[in-house]
């Protein structure tokens, strides 16, 4: 039997991560629910206390989606080695019968796949719910525009009451996509990096890394725009200058997830040895 990777063996680890650590995901999963149908409830529902006068304002589900989406990727991203810092749990996760390999593929399955598209889907379902309900009750307000998106593509919208992921097209900016993987990389790193406090500590780490990103950035734009009268024509336009630095900022962030998760995998040895 092969002592790296058995995917027998590994079927068995996620069951058995799930009984422990699916408790915290869908107690997490089941608050963010909540707080999404929240925030839509409090924006809509005086809506059908009495007929609008079409001003119902939606613009908060970017802020939510990007804000909130952070913060529960991350918790459970935090969440899932933080048992390493008690020793008694720390001694049955690594009496488990699975390679260490095997771990670390299971912490990456939890947080950087089921976590991230759980949010997606909960997220989507909630939009779904609530602006369907929008378009039956007050179908007879709204009007469809069209338009040509920034790339061009015609675009049919039904005012403020489309749905979320069609009003703003996720496969505009593809690179963006590398973004979620990387916070759970930093946050996976830090539940077996730090043996208390995991989140707080991990949040002050990220908020200087973040500083010091800012300013890489900052400095790799004016670079990229030297010459340039106005520097917004780079910021908002889509043109080749754009999408190459797009694509190597996603390219940097890619392998500064792949360098977290080879730390976190080596951290894991070292916590076995």
């Amino acid at each position: 039997m092969n002592n790296t990777f058995n995917i027998q063996r590994f079927s068995m680890l996620l069951k058995r991560q799930w009984l422990e650590f699916g408790k915290i995901y869908l107690i997490t999963l089941g608050v963010a629910f909540g707080v999404i149908a929240t925030f839509y409830m409090v924006a809509i529902w005086p809506s059908f206390q009495e007929m609008p006068s079409y001003d119902i304002r939606l613009n908060f589900r970017e802020p939510l989606f990007l804000i909130f989406g952070f913060l529960f990727i991350s918790v459970i991203a935090s969440s899932y080695f933080a048992h390493f810092g008690q020793k008694a749990k720390t001694v049955i996760d690594l009496l488990i019968p699975a390679s260490t390999f095997e771990k670390f593929l299971a912490a990456i399955f939890f947080t950087a796949i089921l976590a991230v598209v759980s949010y997606v889907v909960i997220f989507y379902l909630t939009d779904l719910g609530f602006i369907t309900k929008l378009r039956t009750t007050y179908s007879s307000l709204a009007t469809s525009t069209s338009f040509n998106d920034s790339r061009g593509k015609f675009t049919m919208v039904r005012d403020n009451y489309d749905y979320f992921f069609s009003a703003n097209k996720m496969n505009l900016y593809p690179q963006l996509y590398a973004i979620p993987l990387f916070v759970t990389a930093v946050f996976l790193l830090g539940s077996i990096y730090f043996n208390k406090f995991h989140y707080i500590k991990t949040a002050i780490s990220v908020m200087i890394f973040s500083g010091i990103w800012t300013y890489i950035v900052m400095n790799s734009i004016d670079f990229l725009t030297r010459g340039r009268h106005n520097k917004q024509d780079f910021m908002f336009s889509n043109g080749p200058d754009k999408d190459l630095a797009l694509w190597l900022v996603a390219l940097f962030i890619s392998v500064l997830t792949v360098i977290f998760w080879v730390i976190t995998y080596v951290r894991l040895k070292e916590k076995e040895v």
